[in-house]
């Protein structure tokens, strides 16, 4: 096939896949389950008639578009908003996962009398979840969750995958011939983690500083560097065998938490460059899948999937979450929410080309999961987060027309407030507010239009207020903004 087909086949599945998930935005539908669909239909049992059947390519294209997508969540989590739950997180992230795999491992070695180094293989391939979308089910049925629980399940997804795959290479290893023992595994867990951190961390610092000292005549240098550098931090930690997933995602959220410049366009390329590896490596992986060989494995794949979903991710939350404050209402939500992605998928190739003993079967079955996942799951998490009470309305924002990138070493900033409910503000001039005199509102967005303000531009609850500011009076501002009447001042009036 050539270089032009291959181009004008790819461009119209990712065309086609944007599409359909536009077109089903509002149903709830796990966008993964739409891409591998896509994918599914254009391979050699579907109306497209596409044979692929190269695990090694896919294996190569997952580990491509992991190292984007786990370093673009790292650069959009902000840490003071996931700082509280870091602990629960670790804990979900290491010890949930090994209790997921072995707990399923168990079931796997009594349910197919197999080896129990055979049932946790399965155990480890299935145990990392996918935060992104729970998120977009969430969103298309325009509700979020209460306190904690966002965070946290988005810290845990986003630092849970380098341990299901640790513990899947480990025992493939093993299984194949290659590694000894399973104890082994101990001292070199503690090894790859902790180069995979440090490499990480230390590659982060490095890329913020290069990106705010590097003086590039062109701005779209930036994002092609951060790139690049973001590669290379996955492949050194990788050469001296460390763990090369962590170390993109600890650089990711560090470099997303310093001061850097163009980091506006650092967030968009990134989340634009993800989604574009996502979609590559769903539909890839759904070219891959032979749906007449997954009917094989029904009964397997059913028995598995729902003891994961009813039994071992529970108790493993359960039980990671133990010293935690979280109420059994909350702990049950995150539970819930385990969705498994496209990780699992990618992990099953991974004994494919080591030649372990049945393999083929293993990727169908945990295929067979990922779909009963996204699909029992996926529609019921708004339903469950309002029947345990956890849910909360999605906070709506207007997008800004308003552009703003501080120039290295400036002290201002572009910050948006929203003025709440029973604000002491409502109705007053904002000449009146008592504002610092470095702090400016260039921008009101009321009911999704644009309000440029005067000194007697009055404010209403609800209003979006965009406020150019000296970053050491953000917390000054933000407390003017956001007064709200008292019982005592509401008798007064």
């Amino acid at each position: 096939m050539s270089i032009d087909t291959l181009l004008l086949i790819g461009s119209l599945l990712i065309l086609l896949s944007l599409m359909i998930a536009r077109l089903t935005d509002n149903l709830g539908i796990p966008t993964l389950l739409l891409f591998l669909g896509v994918g599914m239909l254009a391979g050699s049992e579907g109306p497209g008639g596409i044979a692929f059947d190269d695990a090694g390519l896919a294996r190569s294209i997952g580990t491509v578009a992991l190292v984007f997508i786990l370093f673009s969540g790292g650069l959009s989590t902000r840490w003071a908003h996931v700082r509280e739950t870091a602990w629960q997180a670790l804990s979900l992230a290491t010890l949930g996962v090994l209790l997921t795999a072995v707990a399923v491992g168990w079931f796997v070695m009594l349910l197919l009398q197999v080896s129990f180094l055979e049932g946790l293989l399965v155990g480890a391939v299935v145990s990392s979840t996918d935060a992104p979308a729970v998120f977009s089910i969430l969103q298309s049925k325009h509700i979020s969750l209460k306190g904690r629980l966002k965070p946290l399940i988005e810290l845990e997804s986003g630092s849970n995958d380098p341990m299901a795959i640790f513990l899947t290479l480990g025992l493939v290893d093993i299984l194949s011939g290659t590694g000894s023992d399973i104890w082994d595994l101990v001292p070199r867990f503690f090894y790859q983690m902790g180069f995979g951190a440090a490499i990480g961390f230390l590659g982060g610092r490095a890329l913020a500083m290069l990106l705010n000292r590097l003086n590039f005549t062109y701005d779209g240098f930036y994002p092609v560097f951060a790139l690049a550098f973001a590669s290379f931090i996955y492949g050194l930690t990788v050469l001296v065998d460390g763990s090369g997933f962590l170390a993109v995602y600890i650089a990711g959220l560090v470099v997303g938490n310093s001061d850097i410049i163009q980091k506006r366009s650092l967030f968009r390329f990134f989340d634009g460059l993800a989604w574009l590896s996502q979609i590559g490596m769903f539909v890839t992986l759904g070219l891959l899948v032979y749906p007449s060989q997954v009917a094989f494995v029904l009964g397997t794949g059913m028995a598995v999937s729902f003891f994961l979903i009813l039994a071992a991710r529970p108790v493993s939350v359960f039980i990671s979450l133990a010293g935690s404050s979280l109420t059994w209402r909350e702990k049950t939500l995150v539970s819930w929410v385990g969705i498994r992605g496209a990780v699992p998928i990618i992990l099953a190739t991974f004994p494919l080309l080591a030649g372990v003993p049945n393999a083929s079967a293993l990727f169908n079955v945990v295929f067979f999961i990922v779909l009963t996942s996204a699909l029992f799951q996926g529609w019921s998490i708004p339903v469950v987060a309002r029947w345990l009470g956890v849910d909360a309305p999605l906070e709506r924002r207007t997008a800004s027309p308003l552009e703003f990138e501080a120039p290295k070493g400036a002290d201002t900033d572009l910050v948006d407030f929203i003025v709440p409910y029973k604000s002491i503000h409502t109705g007053r001039p904002i000449v009146e507010l008592g504002m610092p005199d470095d702090s400016l509102i260039t921008l009101i967005i009321r009911n999704d239009k644009f309000l440029v303000p005067s000194g007697g531009t009055t404010l209403e609850p609800g209003d979006t207020v965009m406020v150019l500011v000296n970053k050491g009076n953000v917390k000054q501002v933000s407390e003017i903004l956001s007064q709200v009447e008292t019982v005592e001042s509401t008798h007064t009036h």
